[in-house]
């Protein structure tokens, strides 16, 4: 299982430790991490031809030209959706049982494709943050809300990333007022690191002084009727009212797909224990269903 559709990873002042590439050349998945010119060297260094040099650098303006670079370069090789990822993921995980256990990405991804393609209206989907997907979590996805950091995109709606600050939040509110869908899976999901805990980015840029103040305000002055700043987590921090429960549309089935087909299904997908496992409950777990 490969993905059929590109996966980019957009990096900037982490070429000795971009996690996300690091994960993903462990799985050997094919991928392109995508740099300033100031920074091709060092990158090369470590991922060769997989560095996709961006054509300016230093715009002051985040991640988001990075990204319309990425939609573009996918539109331009012929491709219906795009993956984009941010470069502070340890892995990706499956929920097995109550265990985030990690998966192979291209397995992962692969899913994900097939699933967003079964219907015709899904704009994003993509990954929760394994932080939020709990042993109790039951749904396998939460439809018609963020997704961050990990996302499939679908390459010909009419919108495109665009604000300097919370870019992300603004794509997918753009997405569910226009009566498209977002699907973020808890079935699988992304260890992703904290923001500010690591080097690099554009952490410097955004959130130095009041950063966080005004990239809340900036998301509330777009989208106030639905968007209000609240003190979160010990800082201000942007809040959508009503917990994304405003957007209802639903999902919309293909109609040339067998779906009787697709519910008998089965992925093949076994535990496999990569290294030593120590703790007593883990390896309870494994032994009980590594055959399964």
């Amino acid at each position: 299982m490969t993905p059929i559709y590109p996966v980019y990873v957009i990096s900037k002042g982490r070429y000795k430790n971009c996690m996300t590439a690091n994960f993903f050349v462990k799985d050997k998945l094919n991928f392109k991490i995508v740099v300033e010119p100031q920074e091709e060297e060092e990158y090369r260094k470590r991922y060769g031809d997989r560095v996709l040099v961006l054509p300016f650098s230093n715009l002051g303006q985040g991640s988001t030209p990075a990204r319309n670079f990425c939609w573009k370069h996918s539109i331009d090789n012929g491709f219906k959706r795009h993956w984009i990822f941010d470069d502070n993921i340890e892995d990706i995980r499956r929920l097995v049982k109550g265990k985030r256990i990690p998966v192979n990405s291209n397995i992962a991804l692969s899913i994900v494709e097939e699933f967003t393609d079964r219907y015709t209206n899904i704009a994003i989907s993509g990954f929760n943050y394994s932080m939020f997907v709990l042993p109790t979590t039951k749904k396998p996805y939460y439809q018609n809300c963020h997704v961050y950091s990990a996302l499939l995109i679908k390459n010909n709606m009419p919108h495109r990333w665009r604000l300097r600050y919370n870019e992300d939040t603004d794509l997918c509110l753009q997405v569910l007022t226009n009566n498209m869908c977002t699907i973020s899976f808890n079935v699988f999901s992304v260890k992703k690191m904290q923001t500010m805990t690591m080097k690099g980015g554009n952490s410097d840029q955004l959130y130095k002084q009041n950063g966080r103040l005004v990239m809340a305000r900036t998301l509330e002055e777009i989208w106030s009727e639905y968007v209000e700043v609240k003190w979160k987590f010990g800082r201000p921090q942007h809040h959508i009212k009503n917990n994304w429960a405003d957007f209802k549309t639903p999902l919309k089935r293909r109609t040339d797909i067998d779906w009787e087909e697709i519910e008998r299904k089965e992925y093949k997908m076994n535990l496999k224990a990569v290294k030593e496992i120590k703790s007593q409950e883990l390896k309870k777990f494994y032994k009980k269903n590594k055959d399964a």
